[in-house]
């Protein structure tokens, strides 16, 4: 006699029970190709990821800049999570820069530094970002000066004076920062060229408080600039026509100690 019984329960235990090993199995098998396609996928990523980063790198090392930017936005928008995200947003930053696009460079170290408060890199970003200001404010991107140099809207000179003092401050060791101090003397002497030019303005039109409150200005804010004499003659000339003459005789006072050559040019 064989091994075959009648008994429903029985069989319906053994049915099931033969189920069970089958969705088992099926729900290995599936698992399994899931995983190798998820896995396939990651390394298809990965091998995209670096071979556009590999472009892009060429490309910056011939120079080719517009390419460069175009592969690395590219890298930046496919993969912004990557292996490369990062460094990819450093060199797009420094490629933005050669490619003389200041509002993208400066967008893109606005976004790092937003993103990345304490990455080891931060310093060469607010150094870049000055560095973008810096020669967009000599005309880099400008074929001619159209005035004096003094005479021209300083706002962009402001920033760049700004984002190198913030790199100093947050980074005083940094190995950038020896050549941030040396273009902030330019800056601090522009900057304070200008107000003394926008002091002139008052003085013509014999604004005699808005003349000394700028020529303060450069005292208080640029001090050591070039120009700090003519800020003290015009802070003497101005109080002394507002009738302020505690404050026009400090203003000699320091004039004589600091510049005693330069006393004699007080009208």
């Amino acid at each position: 006699m064989g091994r075959y019984s009648s008994n429903p329960a029985k069989i319906g235990r053994m049915l099931i029970k033969k189920f069970s090993v089958v969705v088992v199995l099926a729900v290995l098998i599936l698992s399994g190709c899931a995983t190798s396609r998820e896995a396939h996928e990651q390394r298809r990523k990965e091998q995209s990821a670096q071979q556009l980063y590999t472009e892009a790198q060429s490309s910056m090392k011939v120079g080719n800049w517009r390419t460069a930017v175009e592969k690395l936005e590219r890298l930046d928008s496919l993969y912004p999570f990557g292996a490369f995200s990062q460094q990819a947003q450093l060199d797009l930053i420094y490629a933005y820069y050669q490619n003389n696009d200041t509002e993208s460079a400066v967008s893109a170290a606005d976004r790092f530094i937003r993103q990345n408060p304490r990455h080891s890199h931060l310093d060469y970003v607010y150094f870049m970002k000055g560095l973008v200001h810096f020669y967009s404010e000599l005309g880099f991107l400008r074929e001619a000066f159209a005035a004096e140099l003094s005479q021209r809207d300083a706002s962009t000179a402001s920033k760049a004076f700004g984002d190198f003092a913030e790199l100093i401050k947050r980074y005083p060791d940094s190995p950038y920062a020896a050549d941030a101090r040396q273009r902030m003397v330019y800056l601090r002497d522009r900057l304070a060229a200008h107000e003394l030019h926008v002091a002139d303005y008052y003085i013509k039109r014999e604004a005699w408080l808005a003349a000394a409150n700028r020529a303060r200005n450069v005292i208080e804010h640029f001090p050591g600039a070039a120009n700090t004499p003519e800020a003290l003659i015009i802070m003497v000339e101005s109080y002394e026509k507002l009738g302020m003459t505690e404050l026009a005789n400090e203003s000699r006072k320091v004039l004589a100690h600091n510049y005693p050559n330069r006393v004699a040019d007080i009208d």
